[in-house]
């Protein structure tokens, strides 16, 4: 199944402020991810949004609507889940 990627502007902020070499590396696996769930995706239990993406030390949040991702913050593993 195919997916449209939404990325807010929260995550696109988040996104320019990484380093050249591990933003490529999250673009790489956004792309991946739009072609089909595929990477180390985990369900989260009781937070919002859903689901995280792990790409080395970094995670990126999002939720599935439909056939579509949106995608929330791209943080750091220290601080993605306070």
């Amino acid at each position: 199944m195919r997916y449209e990627i939404e990325i807010r502007k929260r995550a696109e902020k988040d996104l320019a402020s990484l380093p050249k070499a591990d933003a490529q590396r999250i673009a790489d696996a956004l792309f991946l991810l739009e072609e089909g769930l595929t990477g180390d995706i985990k369900k989260l239990a009781s937070a919002l949004p859903e689901y995280r993406l792990r790409v080395g030390v970094w995670r990126v949040l999002f939720e599935i609507v439909e056939h579509k991702i949106i995608i929330y913050r791209i943080l750091h593993r220290k601080e993605a889940y306070r």
